[in-house]
C-alpha cells in the first residue's frame, strides 16, 4: 500500500441508538462540539489484518460523522523491515531477541523513507505501536500533538529494544496503553484507552442461525457434538499448539471438535510458518479444522465464533485480545490465559474463566462442557461487561476527551 488508507462506510451514530440508548449518543455529539473541524491523523502498520486495523476501519468514519477530519496513513516497508519490527513486537512482549546493530539501522531508515513520503500537518497524530514510532522526528518545533498509542503489553519489554525505542517515545505527549500494567517510567503524561469492537460491523452483528449453520457447514464442522475455538491470528505468541494440546486432553473424555481459524497480517512475517507448525502438530486428526482465512472473512469468523461451544484464547503474551471481546460480546462461554489485557475482559468466575496454563485450559473447558448452565450464565454477563466498557464508542468518546484536555 502506497497511500492513504480509505476506511469503509460505517454504520451512523444513530444505527447505534438501539445498543446504548440516545444520551450516550447525544452526549458523542456534545463532546466532539467543540472539536469541528479539527484534523487527526493516524498511522500504523497494515491496512488490513491484526486488531488496530479493525479499530481505525471503524473509528475514522466515525470521527468524521461527529465533525472532526481524520485520515488514516499506513506505513510501507520491504519484509527486512517488517522482520525487525516483529522481532520488536516479540521482545517488547518479553520474547527473547538478541537485537544486531542493522536491525536498529533497518528500523531507522524505513521510518526515514516513510517521514519524507507522508505528510504530518495534523492538529492531533496519533501513532499507532512500534513499527511508526519514529515518525516523531517528523513533527516540527512544538506544533501540533503527538500521541503514542501502544496496543502490545509492554510490562516486561526487552531491555535493548526498549531502550532503543523510548527516546522517540519521551517525545510524544501523551501514551495510551491497553492495561495499567503496561505503563513505563516515561517524562510525558500516559493514559488508559481499552481497544474496542464495533458491535455492528460484519464481525460482530447478529447473524441468521441459517447462515451460521451454512458456514459450519461449508467447513465441515458438525454442529450435533461439541465445538472448542479459537479465533487468532497463528502467531506463536497465541499458543496454537498449546490450544491443540489442551484439546487431545480434553478428548480423552469428550467427544469434541477443535477449531482453529485465522489470518495473517501484512506486517507479521511468521504466520504461514506457524500456521505449517499447526498442521504438523495435528497429525491428521479429522476433528481438527484448521482454518487459514482471508481478511475479507470477517461473517466467517461471526458465524465460527456463534457456532462454537467454548471459545478459547491461550495467548502467552496479549496486547487486550479482541477475539475475547467479540466472543463476549455473542454470550458466548471463554476459557482464556490470564495475561495482559484479557483479565480487564476475563473476571474469573464472573464474565469467563482464566486459565494459566495447557492442563489448565484443558481443566477449565472440561468443566464448562459439564456445566452448560453457568457457561450460559457467563455468556450472558460476558455480553453485559462489553456493552459498558468495549464497544466502539467508548473508544470514540476516550479519543475525543483526549483531543479536548489537549486543545
Amino acid at each position: 500500500m502506497t497511500g492513504a488508507a480509505t476506511a469503509p462506510r460505517a454504520m451512523t451514530l444513530d444505527d447505534y441508538v438501539p445498543l446504548l440508548g440516545p444520551q450516550e449518543i447525544d452526549e458523542l455529539r456534545a463532546i466532539a462540539a467543540p472539536l469541528a473541524g479539527r484534523s487527526v491523523q493516524m498511522v500504523n502498520s497494515t491496512a488490513v489484518g491484526g486488531g488496530v486495523a479493525e479499530i481505525l476501519n471503524r473509528l475514522i468514519p466515525l470521527i468524521q460523522e461527529l465533525g472532526l477530519a481524520p485520515r488514516w496513513d499506513v506505513m510501507t516497508g520491504g519484509n527486512d523491515f517488517f522482520e525487525v519490527t516483529k522481532a520488536f513486537h516479540n521482545a517488547l512482549h518479553g520474547g527473547p531477541y538478541d537485537p544486531r546493530p542493522q536491525d536498529f539501522e533497518t528500523f531507522l531508515a524505513y521510518s526515514e523513507q516513510n517521514r519524507a513520503r507522508l505528510a504530518f500537518d495534523a492538529e492531533f497524530t496519533v501513532i499507532h505501536d512500534p513499527q511508526p514510532a519514529a515518525l516523531i522526528d517528523a513533527r516540527s518545533g512544538t506544533s501540533g500533538h503527538w500521541i503514542w498509542r501502544c496496543h502490545i503489553d509492554l510490562s516486561r519489554p526487552n531491555r535493548d529494544v526498549w531502550e532503543f525505542l523510548r527516546p522517540f517515545v519521551c517525545r510524544y505527549d501523551g501514551a495510551l496503553f491497553s492495561a495499567p500494567d503496561f505503563a513505563r517510567q516515561l517524562p510525558i503524561p500516559q493514559y488508559l484507552v481499552y481497544p474496542c469492537i464495533d458491535p455492528l460491523s460484519d464481525k460482530n452483528r447478529d447473524l441468521e442461525p441459517e447462515t451460521v449453520a451454512a458456514i459450519a457447514d461449508r467447513f465441515g464442522i458438525d454442529r450435533a457434538r461439541p465445538i472448542v475455538a479459537q479465533i487468532s491470528r497463528f502467531d506463536r505468541l497465541k499458543d496454537p499448539i498449546g490450544v491443540l494440546r489442551a484439546y487431545q486432553i480434553v478428548k480423552r473424555y469428550t467427544d469434541l471438535q477443535l477449531v482453529l481459524a485465522g489470518g495473517g497480517a501484512s506486517d507479521d512475517p511468521e504466520g504461514e510458518s506457524v500456521l505449517a507448525e499447526v498442521r504438523d502438530a495435528a497429525e491428521g486428526d479429522p476433528d481438527v479444522h484448521i482454518l487459514s482465512l482471508p481478511p475479507w472473512s470477517a461473517i466467517e469468523i461471526n458465524a465460527l465464533q456463534r457456532a462454537s461451544t467454548i471459545i478459547v484464547q491461550k495467548s502467552l503474551r496479549e496486547g487486550f485480545g479482541l477475539t475475547v471481546t467479540e466472543a463476549l460480546w455473542k454470550k458466548q462461554p471463554v476459557v482464556a490465559s490470564a495475561v495482559g489485557g484479557i483479565p480487564a475482559q476475563v473476571i474469573h468466575k464472573h464474565t469467563g474463566l482464566l486459565a494459566h496454563s495447557v492442563e489448565g485450559t484443558a481443566y477449565q473447558i472440561r468443566f464448562l462442557l459439564s456445566h452448560p448452565a453457568l457457561a450460559r450464565k457467563l455468556g450472558e454477563q460476558g455480553h453485559e461487561h462489553v456493552r459498558e466498557h468495549f464497544l466502539i464508542t467508548s473508544n470514540v468518546r476516550r479519543y475525543l476527551t483526549l483531543f479536548l484536555g489537549m486543545s
